[in-house]
């Protein structure tokens, strides 16, 4: 039936979404308590610079096409896509030289070759298993919600199954020390846990797969950075009629009774001006931090993971973020750039344990002016950092030229002496002509993240697959869950198929795998339903 939805949260799953769920027939809200859309993938200008304040890595990128072809379009049609090669420098302490990563599978196995002889052979045939796990995941566990267990009965997955468990009952470091000798290529390897919100040290050897998409796939980017993504989800959103209502922040979820258990009957939420307005629904999505929806929105007694739940689990690691515009450009660094500390098992317990940072420490930093002229000055380079930190919102906010907490801002002029020295650039922190922090408080502040995490739940095996919380409310009928922290997970690839996940329960497809791009599903657009008795279509108050 065409149902009334109101979809809380305008990151890239609350987008994704609505966009889907309009252009399938629906009548769809979008509350974003903000005054832009793409939540954690955000945005900041000053001085003629432009940076990115959230994701910077174009992976998985036929799950990002798959999205726009859903709506109708491509990625090639909406984005101007560039590859990178390289890839990204890595720089390793103690080691006199970065090293290059290339941008594909061939650069890399000739790179580890380099570094260790016959170390290139290992590295292809672990490339071949990472792409046959990536294959496996994207057909038959991303895709699926688990509201059925029937796809893991399959028989290409039954023929897997030993190789399966090995994956999902070894570490991933565990996996890559048993194969590669050196140091440096180890950290290649298991760095890419960290965009899962976890650590080699715990992440499932089954992510052995991300290194599919660096080593094997390459790495694109998107001219106009995330922005422009975000942006051509929003054109795409509005053509299909979603409803965007900015500075909207959502107060309660309305639930009423309905077969003898209680049903969501709608949204209501605040303007920036205080007023109240009140939204029904046959149908909510949370697409914002599960927790804030949980026990915020509702009730103790309709909330499916109650708080003693969550201590059990891992909110993954938090960030301090630094937005540099330099006077001068910066040969030294490549687009993508990654600095490792050599012990960075210490590093990552800090981080675990709410420690302070070693120094030095492991850290990134993206060069978008590398590729995108538009995103500094002429002359000058436009510079993002991103230090892993424990999810603690007590270490407070960033601030404009220095103005954030003593924390945030030490952990960036640490930083940024550690890039300084290691990538010699002796001048540097003399060279910043615009500086904005940002810190766990603020992600804490600005986007509800529980406990302060800048990617969602951690990626380990108690918190992936069919273990992690699900798409939709166990306690509320009528209430579904999009984003980084339900299934499949965190990123930006993750949060568009959660969107889809939401799209195929609503249109009451239990199969696993995509759903194929056509025209919207007939069997959604059969009849008009009725919004919900007990309360008008739309109503406001002051507050």
């Amino acid at each position: 039936m065409r149902r009334r939805v109101v979809v809380i949260g305008g990151g890239i799953a609350g987008l994704a979404t609505a966009a889907l769920l309009a252009r399938d027939g629906h009548t769809v809200h979008l509350l974003e308590q903000q005054d832009s859309l793409g939540g954690r993938a955000g945005r900041w200008e000053a001085d003629g610079f432009r940076f990115d304040t959230g994701p910077s890595w174009y992976l998985m990128p036929e799950v990002i096409d798959h999205w726009f072809r859903l709506m109708g379009t491509s990625a090639e049609a909406e984005l101007d896509l560039v590859r990178l090669d390289p890839g990204y420098r890595t720089f390793f302490e103690g080691e006199p030289a970065p090293v290059d990563v290339g941008g594909g599978r061939g650069g890399a196995v000739a790179l580890f070759e380099s570094l260790d002889p016959g170390s290139g052979t290992a590295l292809a045939r672990y490339l071949d298993e990472a792409e046959d796990a990536y294959r496996i995941a994207t057909q038959r566990f991303l895709y699926d919600d688990f509201s059925s267990l029937r796809g893991l009965a399959s028989p290409d997955l039954l023929r897997r199954l030993p190789r399966l468990v090995a994956l999902l009952t070894q570490t991933l470091e565990g996996r890559i020390a048993r194969r590669f000798r050196d140091p440096r290529e180890r950290q290649v390897l298991g760095y890419p846990a960290v965009f899962l919100g976890t650590t080699p040290f715990r992440a499932p050897a089954l992510y052995a797969l991300m290194s599919h998409l660096d080593l094997g796939q390459g790495i694109l980017y998107p001219r106009g950075g995330f922005a422009a993504l975000v942006d051509a989800m929003e054109r795409l959103a509005r053509r299909a009629g979603v409803d965007v209502r900015l500075g909207a922040r959502a107060q309660r979820i309305l639930t009423g009774v309905a077969g003898g258990g209680a049903r969501a009957e709608g949204v209501e939420w605040t303007d920036d001006g205080g007023r109240g307005h009140r939204l029904s629904a046959d149908l909510v999505v949370g697409a914002a931090d599960l927790h804030h929806l949980e026990t915020e929105l509702l009730p103790a007694s309709l909330r499916s993971h109650p708080e003693d739940a969550w201590a059990r689990r891992d909110p993954g690691p938090g960030a301090v973020l630094a937005c540099l515009g330099i006077r001068g450009e910066l040969p030294e660094l490549a687009h993508h750039n990654l600095f490792f500390a050599r012990d960075w098992r210490d590093n990552f317990r800090r981080i675990a344990a709410g420690s302070p940072l070693p120094d030095p420490t492991s850290l990134y930093v993206s060069r978008t002016s590398a590729t995108d002229p538009h995103a500094a000055p002429a002359g000058g380079e436009s510079l993002f950092v991103l230090v892993p930190a424990p999810a603690k919102p007590e270490w407070g906010r960033g601030g404009v030229d220095g103005s954030g907490s003593p924390v945030v801002e030490a952990v960036a002029d640490a930083a940024i002496r550690q890039v300084s020295v290691w990538a010699g650039i002796p001048d540097l922190a003399t060279r910043v002509a615009v500086r904005r922090t940002i810190g766990p408080g603020d992600f804490a502040a600005d986007f509800n993240a529980w406990r302060g995490g800048a990617l969602g739940l951690a990626h380990t095996l108690g918190q992936s697959a069919m273990f992690r919380p699900a798409n939709a409310s166990r306690k509320v009928s009528g209430l579904l869950y999009s984003g980084a922290s339900v299934r499949p997970g965190i990123g930006v690839p993750m949060c568009l198929i959660s969107a889809e996940l939401v799209l195929k329960r609503v249109r009451g497809d239990r199969r696993p795998g995509p759903v194929a791009p056509g025209k919207p599903w007939a069997g959604q657009l059969a009849a008009d339903s009725l919004a919900a008795e007990s309360l008008p279509a739309e109503a406001s108050w002051p507050i």
